[in-house]
């Protein structure tokens, strides 16, 4: 019988394998193996962390209300003088456009043209382009207006003659002060007219009046954000502290300047939003405290006049500001403690 050749064909096949695996091993890296992840999942992980950090900041407000809630009320106070003062100046800016469409030009002719000779005159006078629209009021119309205007019934009856001379009120096209003037020169040049009279410095105090106001609420509108950015920012401070063994035991294990802040800056935002609702809703309550004061007051004068509001664009802009400086006032805050703060 011839011997069997399986066990040399065995050791053969492990020396094989053998061989097999060291090449492998001797190909292979030694050490921990590194494995990329991708942006998407970073992406992710990044908005996850923002929902947690968002949700644990307002979590910690709820906490302790009544210390959170004083610091949005004097975020509040802080953003409602400049808030109402630009309501104030909004409606002056709508009785400025009236005051626009009231603008005119009185012409009086002289005493000895009558009625033809005055309709010549004010087809002269709507011949010129700038020239929007013109009323002619006879001397006796005049006359009347004057009597009903001062109460003079009984010591203008006894006149022998009418003084009053027929006039034309003239609609300019353009109000600026220097076009109606000029217009003024070139309405007294036509034959007939004897003055043309313009009234326009009533209307240039209230421009004035109107354009400090608004440099006024501007600079309000400064130092009341720049006094929101305090508030936030010495509350933030003080919680930056409270947590200040937490921020360096972070830090030791890696944490980055950005991912430190990240809960302070929600908590910024959430201030300075509970701010700017708090400011809407006084300026509702003083809304409605004042505006029966002022329709009466209005109406013993014989106007309408109502309070304003801020509409829908009007609250987004002041919730979107409020919320900026929250987070601009958080940001300023635990960037400058992070900058000094070392982990030991």
């Amino acid at each position: 019988m011839k011997p069997s050749t399986t066990p040399k064909r065995r050791q053969g096949s492990a020396l094989n394998t053998s061989a097999k695996k060291t090449a492998v091993d001797k190909a292979a890296p030694r050490g921990a193996r590194s494995q990329q992840t991708r942006f998407v999942s970073r992406l992710r992980a990044w908005g996850r962390h923002h929902r947690s950090m968002a949700w644990d900041s307002f979590q910690r407000l709820v906490r302790y209300p009544i210390g959170n809630l004083l610091t949005m009320l004097a975020i509040a106070i802080a953003l409602v003088l400049p808030a109402a003062l630009w309501l104030t100046l909004d409606s002056a800016r709508l009785l400025d456009a009236e005051l626009d469409e009231s603008a005119t030009l009185t012409v009086y002719l002289e005493l000895a043209a009558d009625e033809a000779q005055a309709l010549r005159i004010e087809e002269a006078v709507n011949a010129e382009q700038s020239v929007l629209e013109t009323q002619l009021i006879s001397a006796e119309q005049g006359m009347a207006d004057f009597q009903q205007a001062l109460g003079l019934d009984d010591a203008l009856a006894g006149l022998e003659n009418n003084p009053l001379p027929i006039s034309i009120v003239v609609r300019p096209a353009n109000v600026d002060p220097a076009a109606m003037q000029q217009l003024a020169n070139t309405l007294e040049a036509f034959s007939g007219v004897d003055e043309v009279r313009v009234d326009l410095a009533w209307v240039e105090r209230l421009r004035n009046l109107a354009e400090l106001g608004r440099r006024v609420a501007l600079a309000l509108g400064v130092l009341f954000g720049l006094g929101v950015l305090l508030v936030v920012g010495n509350t933030i401070r003080l919680s930056v502290e409270s947590r200040r063994r937490e921020i360096e035991v972070v830090m030791l294990i890696g944490a980055t300047h950005a991912f430190v802040r990240r809960p302070f800056l929600y908590s910024g935002a959430w201030y300075g939003l509970g701010g700017g609702l708090l400011a809407l809703g006084l300026l509702g309550v003083g809304n409605h405290w004042l505006s029966l004061p002022v329709a009466a007051l209005a109406a013993s004068y014989g106007a309408s006049f109502s309070m304003p509001q801020l509409d829908v664009t009007g609250s987004t802009i002041l919730l979107s500001c409020s919320t900026l400086l929250g987070w601009l006032g958080a940001w300023m805050a635990v960037t400058r403690h992070l900058s000094s703060m070392r982990p030991r």
